[in-house]
């Protein structure tokens, strides 16, 4: 990779690190619904605009219900998951459970479009089942019937990014990536909408949660879809699929140095496991099939592109 790549990779790894510091501060004040659904709808309506300026948005046609479906897997269902288990987990512990969506994409695209499970891809999947085991039984939190919900709205997140992975690669192949980021994130807006009455902060938020939730939707969802597109493009998707392994690393570095977060040797034990994991259900046997995804709300979103550009 060029210098110039290589930065891109780095910053881009760092928005989506940031992101899950983000969500751990503005979803207490803003709650799970009401955040999820102002970064999709800011981030749709900020890549919208980019669009229509510069004139490169292809037109939505008759794939909306296509669009819909992936707003709801990849972008409305994980993001409301992914901020109601950052009310009782740390930003570290979510962001390195979400580092299994490959992982889920592996088991559903085995039983979807019947790619074969190799002998490294089940020691692969028996290697995540224990280093999701560590992180949740051996992590930095108390293990009570919370944060074990928690961390099972973590693990739903990461199966509905699976789930978007492989129906992306069966409904949507060769669909332009900026209109799949695009109109899907508009879409998932829609789909959040209904709840919202339900689910409105007792009191106005701070300026300092407004910014932090701009910042999650322009720079963590927009802009690192801008960076993610770059490096599609000028790199190529195996080498931008990276950002995989280093935004959940990221991600626990920043928690522990902003956020004073933990980081003990089980839970460092049980990402490395998952890392493993993730780099053997995803071997190549078949270069045809490597179907997976990216994260936590911005690592699957990347995978979803990646996908649209094949």
């Amino acid at each position: 990779m060029t210098p110039r790549q290589i930065g891109a990779l780095l910053l881009l790894s760092l928005l989506w690190g940031l992101s899950s510091l983000f969500v751990k501060v503005a979803a207490p004040a803003l709650g799970p619904v009401l955040l999820a659904e102002l970064r999709v709808l800011i981030a749709g309506l900020a890549l919208l605009a980019y669009g229509l300026v510069t004139r490169s948005l292809p037109a939505l046609r008759g794939d909306w219900p296509r669009y819909l479906v992936v707003g709801a897997l990849n972008f409305a269902i994980p993001a409301t998951l992914i901020a109601t288990a950052s009310l009782s987990l740390p930003a570290s512990v979510f962001a390195a459970l979400n580092a299994t969506t490959p992982i889920f994409g592996a088991i559903i695209a085995a039983l979807w479009l019947h790619e074969r499970l190799t002998l490294p891809r089940l020691l692969g999947l028996l290697l995540g089942f224990a280093g999701v085991s560590l992180l949740v039984g051996l992590g930095p939190v108390p293990l009570t019937s919370r944060t074990l919900l928690a961390g099972g709205a973590s693990l739903l997140a990461a199966l509905s990014y699976g789930l978007s992975a492989v129906y992306t690669k069966v409904h949507l192949q060769g669909r332009p990536p900026q209109a799949m980021a695009t109109y899907s994130q508009l879409f998932a807006a829609l789909l959040i909408t209904p709840g919202l009455p339900f689910s409105l902060p007792a009191q106005p938020p701070s300026i300092q949660v407004i910014g932090i939730m701009l910042a999650l939707a322009l720079l963590s969802s927009a802009w690192a879809f801008m960076l993610y597109f770059y490096l599609i493009l000028d790199a190529g998707p195996t080498k931008a699929t990276m950002v995989t392994y280093l935004s959940p690393a990221v991600a626990m570095l920043l928690g522990w140095a902003l956020l004073g977060e933990s980081i003990t040797l089980w839970m460092a034990t049980g990402f490395l496991l998952i890392i493993a994991s993730v780099l053997l259900v995803n071997a190549k046997s078949e270069p045809a099939k490597t179907t997976h995804s990216l994260e936590p709300f911005e690592h699957q979103q990347a995978s979803l592109l990646r996908e649209g550009m094949r």
